[in-house]
């Protein structure tokens, strides 16, 4: 029997080992999203912020043997747990999409060193990796440094719209991270900077792309709110121990706010936020 999409993806995974059902449910989202930006068989495209491939590997594949992947990081290959990013690239290189990608890290998009041709890529894709931001700022220097680069940008991001009770956890343990990040000159932290669905368009649209297709979609059983609330829950005491010079008050309104999350997640479930998509050319 011929396998489907989905599992021919996740076999190129190193997750595929141990945590098949947690790749298959990215993976799943993956594919939802590649579809709404209807990438091509055949495209060239660039991922900025690939980490450790869950979309770079969807997109291989849907661009096929005549098309390539080219993804890049700043994050160190060392990065990441339980599974670095360089041990994941290396698996996925070594995998049946490894001839149609290419995977680099501690890849600064603003370095003056780095650039590419005008139009060289049919796509670029940025997948859940805008948090990853330092600021606003950063953020705008990036989509504008990357326009020349590519005809069409596709981008996906945690939507902070809550369509439901169920995904207020996520939402709260997000808004909990980035207060405390918001403080720190240098973080690894998956959140760094909070951008809404409006701060994204604006900030795109400044730096020249324009919107012409967005949407919000949901994705029920990824496991990214469940994680988020576990990592606040866990990190919260040494990175408030750490972090100088915050006031007093902020500090007590964060416990405040801790303290809401466990009393909710006693009784309630935690399900992910939507995800904001769209295209700009």
């Amino acid at each position: 029997m011929l396998k489907s999409a989905v599992e021919s993806v996740i076999d190129c995974m190193a997750s595929s080992k141990g945590m098949s059902e947690i790749q298959k449910i990215q993976t799943e989202h993956r594919f939802k999203l590649a579809e709404l930006w209807n990438i091509k068989e055949g495209s060239k495209v660039l991922e900025i912020g690939c980490g450790q491939g869950d979309t770079t590997a969807v997109l291989a594949y849907i661009v096929g043997e005549n098309g390539f992947v080219h993804g890049i990081d700043i994050g160190s290959p060392t990065y990441g747990s339980p599974i670095s990013l360089g041990d994941s690239a290396d698996f996925l290189l070594q995998s049946n999409l490894g001839n149609q990608l290419k995977m680099e890290f501690e890849i600064d998009i603003l370095s003056p060193f780095i650039d590419f041709p005008e139009n060289e890529f049919d796509c670029i894709v940025m997948s859940h990796c805008s948090w990853y931001l330092k600021s606003h700022e950063e953020f705008l220097s990036v989509l504008k440094k990357i326009r020349k680069w590519g005809r069409k940008l596709c981008f996906a991001e945690w939507d902070t719209r809550i369509s439901s009770v169920e995904q207020y956890p996520h939402l709260l343990s997000i808004l909990i991270q980035a207060q405390y990040e918001s403080f720190k000159q240098n973080s690894e932290s998956n959140i760094r900077t909070l951008f809404t669905p409006n701060d994204i368009k604006n900030i795109c649209e400044s730096s020249g792309w324009k919107v012409i297709n967005e949407t919000s979609i949901l994705s029920p059983q990824l496991q990214d709110g469940r994680w988020e609330v576990n990592k606040t829950l866990a990190d919260l005491d040494i990175e408030l121990k750490n972090i100088e010079n915050m006031p007093s008050k902020l500090t007590g309104l964060i416990r405040s706010e801790v303290k809401m999350l466990e009393d909710f997640i006693k009784i309630n479930e935690i399900k992910p936020l939507s995800v904001f998509v769209f295209v700009a050319k």
